[in-house]
């Protein structure tokens, strides 16, 4: 009965027998081809990374609609990588000169690439280099055919256990319906691996470091998620205790699922709107039918994202409009281009910059190139004819980038006036408040707007100056910071003063543990991943505004984020005895 301990990745807990994957890395046996067999295997390098593209692209959506907008940000890195025509290039002249077939120049010219960025110091790029290895896996499945099977189509549902795990390998091995949870040697909580089996409710532990070499396949194996723990061959006694706990788990998320139709009011009759991520119109059911209210998050780069050139403004326009049909007469907040930092787009000029966080990314890109801005806001007002559509611009850190985002905005709906298209004339604006900057001028950037939503996410990251995917320093990104709390407080104070009404859209919204904190500081309105609302749901409907003002002042009074943490979760405990 050995257990092992690792990083927990989500709170469920399973039961099952074990299946051991080689995810060792295969390389392609060196094959030459003649001078006459060169284009057919141009061609089928050209075949080979459409379909590729493709698949990343079906994989994004399908991942969004599971597991929210952001976390299906880690695809990408994959999408835009494809979408460049450099590597192709390279690939193509390892095949045009050297004469390789094009199985071996893909593995061979990868294997290079990947190999730049091991040798890096940046555990951001060593994590690249694992997304390289995924990318690289996926073309030459595709360019030699074999489909390997990692699960047996027939019996139960297996625990997998491996070395480490790509984001595609979870993908696939999750909707082979086969997958009962999995446990990895390598890996942190911040891992693709961790992230994604996060975002899909799989129960997994990881950094167990030489799980591999302790269990066999066939072996009956307990992963607590919760916990971080791995049982190898449970007594009776464990086995007992562990599927009494997996029922209890189910239990509750049944309960929840009963929170759908019901509003998120508390106690004494204070109403707070709860609204849903997205970057595709078809998640929009997904939100809707966990209870989200409207959609608070329109995550627009990703229509960009997916395919090599950007789209225009008739394919944006059907987008948008297809979103606001699916919403209904909920309100849906469409946030501009935030292309740049890890979102770059393989036509959109980029340059090397050595901080691309801290370049041109977001607002500044938009304002510098309007040859993509514009037709982005002719989209979006002209869909306004068809719902509650209201306009969100995105890292704006001082008056004047709002100003001049107003002003292509002012001069869009000119001209589609003088085109003779209806719209509505009076939408909403708003900004993304996610830099100090921003919070600090919160006040005057509520004057000139509808509403201001809080991007926790890069609000922490440029406030501590920490890197969230840097294993190194990743302990340090924590909302519970009380620099972090203190300029929420900020925003939502100036906010209410001026009159434009404050939302949060960042991971913090939808973290149960803090539900209590925002609405005592007086936040009435949280957008989310559609999975995580039933839980915010549940934690409001169990508590007065008198109990969440208490737990405001006593936060403000804490020194460090473990007090604040401490604090938090004994209080919701108080109110959800299950969380």
């Amino acid at each position: 009965m050995p257990l092992k301990r690792g990083v927990g990745i989500s709170s469920g807990v399973v039961i099952g027998e074990a299946v051991v994957l080689d995810t060792n890395e295969t390389r392609m046996p060196k094959r030459v081809i003649t001078p006459e067999q060169v284009p057919g295997e141009l061609a089928l390098l050209d075949r080979v990374f459409e379909a590729a593209q493709s698949e990343v692209a079906s994989e994004r959506v399908q991942f969004s609609a599971r597991a929210g907008a952001e976390l299906a940000d880690i695809f990408g890195f994959h999408e835009g990588w494809l979408s460049d025509p450099k590597p192709r290039k390279e690939i193509a002249a390892l095949i045009s000169e050297k004469q390789y077939s094009a199985a071996y120049a893909i593995s061979l010219f990868m294997r290079r690439y990947r190999r730049r960025f091991q040798e890096m110091a940046s555990p951001f790029l060593q994590e690249r280099a694992r997304d390289i290895l995924d990318i690289e896996r996926r073309l030459i499945r595709h360019a030699t055919g074999e489909m390997h099977q990692e699960l047996s189509a027939e019996g139960d549902p297996k625990i997998v256990i491996a070395h480490d795990l790509t984001p595609s390998q979870i993908v696939l091995l999750e909707k082979s319906g086969r997958l009962l949870g999995l446990a990895t040697d390598a890996g942190g909580a911040t891992s693709h691996t961790a992230i994604i089996a996060a975002g899909l409710g799989i129960p997994a532990v990881v950094g167990l470091e030489d799980i591999t070499a302790n269990v066999s396949g066939g072996d009956t194996v307990v992963i607590d998620g919760l916990h971080g723990v791995v049982i190898i061959n449970p007594d009776e006694a464990q086995r007992k205790e562990y599927t009494a706990t997996a029922a209890h788990l189910n239990k509750v998320r049944a309960s929840l699922d009963q929170l759908r139709d019901l509003p998120a009011e508390t106690k004494d009759g204070v109403r707070v709107e709860l609204l849903g991520n997205i970057e595709f119109p078809s998640e929009v059911a997904g939100c809707i039918a966990k209870g989200a209210s409207g959609i608070g998050l329109f995550r627009t780069e990703f229509l960009f994202l997916q395919q090599a050139t950007p789209p225009d403004e008739e394919e944006q326009y059907q987008a948008y409009r297809a979103a606001l049909e699916a919403v209904g007469d909920r309100p849906l907040v469409i946030r501009t281009l935030d292309l740049g930092g890890d979102k770059i787009h393989p036509g959109g000029g980029w340059e090397a910059e050595r901080n691309p966080f801290l370049g041109l990314r977001s607002i500044r890109y938009s304002l510098q190139h309007l040859s993509l801005f514009r037709p982005q806001l002719r989209a979006i007002v002209r869909a306004s004819a068809y719902g509650d559509v209201r306009i969100m611009f995105p890292l704006i850190s001082r008056i004047m980038e709002l100003r001049q985002a107003k002003f292509v905005l002012n001069l869009v709906m000119e001209e589609l006036e003088e085109e003779g298209y209806e719209f509505k004339s009076n939408l909403p604006i708003g900004v993304m408040v996610e830099t100090p900057a921003a919070a600090i001028c919160a006040r005057e950037l509520a004057r000139e707007t509808d509403f201001m939503s809080i991007g926790t996410n890069d609000l922490i990251q440029y406030t501590l100056a920490v890197d969230r995917t840097n294993e190194r320093v990743s302990q340090l990104f924590t909302p519970a910071d009380p620099s972090i709390i203190r300029l929420i407080r900020t925003v939502i104070r100036q906010g209410r003063r001026e009159g434009s009404s404050v939302s949060m859209c960042g991971e913090m919204a939808g973290d149960p543990m803090f539900t209590i904190l925002l609405v005592g500081l007086g936040l009435r309105s949280f957008s989310m991943a559609a999975g995580n609302i039933p839980r915010v749901k549940k934690i409001i409907r169990n508590i007065t505004l008198a109990d969440a003002e208490r737990v405001r002042r006593r936060v403000l009074g804490f020194e460090t984020e473990r007090e604040v943490l401490n604090y938090l979760r004994d209080e919701t405990r108080k109110v959800w005895e299950e969380f």
